[in-house]
C-alpha cells in the first residue's frame, strides 16, 4: 500500500517512510534535525499504569533506535464511555512518568470514543546529522547485538489467556516498560553502522529490513538469543500471536532457518515484540568496547550474528 504513494521530496528530509525505518527525520539547520514517530495499541497487560509505561516506552523507542534525543510527547487515547475514568488516569500516569523518565515532556494529545481502549504516544526528538543511525548502514563483518530478550508477544498472549506464571509476568512487564536510552547512547558511542528497535514484525522482520535496505545478508545464532523465561515453553502451548503468523507468511523464501530447530524455537524468532531490545550492527573493532560498557553499566546486550555479504537469502538462522 505505501509503495502507491508519493514519495515525499522535502531536501530537509532525511528519512522518511520509503525506507521502514524506525522514525522520520527531519533537518532543522545544518547541524541538527528533528525525529518523529508515533505508536499505540490495546492493552497488552491488565494494570493500566503497567500498560502506560509500556506503550510509551515502545514509541521512545523509535527515536532511541535512530540515535536520537526524546524532547516532547503527545497522548493518543481511544476509550470507550463506560470505562472508568480511573483506568484512564492511570495509563496516562504512567505513560508521563516513563516520558519524564527519557527526560522529555507531555505537552498535550488527543482522545476519542473507542469501544476498544487504545493508547500510544507521538514523539518529537532531537538528533545531530552526523550521528543519524538508520537501518540501511550495516557492513559485512559486522557484528549483530540485540539488548532485550525475546518473547513478549508469547507470554502477553500467555497473560491474556491467565496461564503465565508470576515469574514470567513480572520479568515481560518490567522488559517491557525499560527505555532504550542506554543502548542507544552506546551505539552511538561506538559508531554502530545500522539499528532497528525489535517490534511487532518480530526479530526475523526487522532483521530483514536492515538487510534489506543494506544490501546484505544476516547470519543468527540461535543459541545465543535471549530468551524471556517460559517464552519457548509457552509456544510449544500455542501462546501466539497473529502477528507471528502474518511475519513468518510474509517473510516466506527470504529466510532459511537450521533444520535442528524446534517448532517452538522459530515462534520465538518470528514472536512479534513489544517495547522490545534494539539490533544494532556495530563495526568489528567496536564490538569489545561496546560488550564491555554494556556489562559494566548492566545492560544486557547479547551478541546473537553477523552481517555477511548478500546471498539470495537475506535471514540465515544457524
Amino acid at each position: 500500500m505505501l509503495k502507491r504513494l508519493p514519495v515525499e521530496k522535502s531536501p530537509n528530509l532525511l528519512v522518511g517512510f520509503n525506507t521502514a525505518d524506525d522514525a522520520g527525520v527531519f533537518r532543522i539547520n545544518d547541524h541538527q534535525a528533528l525525529v518523529q514517530t508515533v505508536d499505540f495499541f490495546p492493552p497488552i497487560v491488565d494494570d493500566p499504569y503497567q500498560f502506560g509505561q509500556i506503550a510509551a516506552a515502545n514509541a521512545l523507542s523509535d527515536v532511541y533506535a535512530m540515535g536520537g534525543t526524546p524532547l516532547t510527547a503527545l497522548n493518543i487515547v481511544g476509550f470507550p464511555p463506560k470505562m472508568p475514568h480511573e483506568v484512564l488516569h492511570k495509563i496516562l500516569l504512567g505513560g508521563g512518568d516513563k516520558i519524564r523518565e527519557a527526560g522529555a515532556a507531555v505537552v498535550g494529545g488527543h482522545s476519542i470514543k473507542d469501544n476498544e481502549l487504545k493508547y500510544g504516544v507521538a514523539v518529537t526528538g532531537i538528533i545531530d546529522i552526523d550521528k543519524i543511525i538508520t537501518n540501511a548502514g550495516a557492513k559485512p563483518g559486522d557484528r549483530l547485538f540485540l539488548t532485550k530478550a525475546l518473547g513478549t508477544g508469547i507470554i502477553a498472549t500467555a497473560i491474556k489467556q491467565k496461564a503465565a506464571s508470576p515469574e514470567a509476568i513480572e520479568a515481560v512487564v518490567k522488559q517491557m516498560a525499560e527505555l532504550n536510552r542506554l543502548a542507544s547512547e552506546l551505539m552511538v558511542k561506538h559508531g554502530a553502522h545500522a539499528a532497528t528497535d525489535v517490534t511487532g514484525f518480530g526479530l526475523l522482520g526487522h532483521a530483514f529490513e536492515i538487510a534489506d535496505a543494506s544490501g546484505v545478508s544476516i547470519k543468527i545464532n540461535f543459541d545465543k538469543l535471549p530468551l524471556l523465561p517460559g517464552a519457548v515453553e509457552y509456544a510449544a502451548q500455542k501462546f501466539l500471536t497473529g502477528g507471528a503468523k502474518a511475519n513468518e507468511e510474509y517473510l516466506q523464501n527470504r529466510v532459511r532457518i537450521s533444520p535442528r530447530l524446534k517448532r517452538a524455537e522459530i515462534d520465538v524468532i518470528y514472536d512479534a515484540q513489544t517495547s522490545g531490545g534494539l539490533l544494532i550492527a556495530l563495526p568489528e573493532e567496536s564490538a569489545g568496547k561496546f560488550v564491555s560498557d554494556a556489562r559494566s553499566m548492566e545492560l544486557p546486550a547479547a551478541e546473537i550474528g553477523e552481517v555477511i555479504p548478500r546471498e539470495s537469502i537475506l535471514i540465515l538462522v544457524d
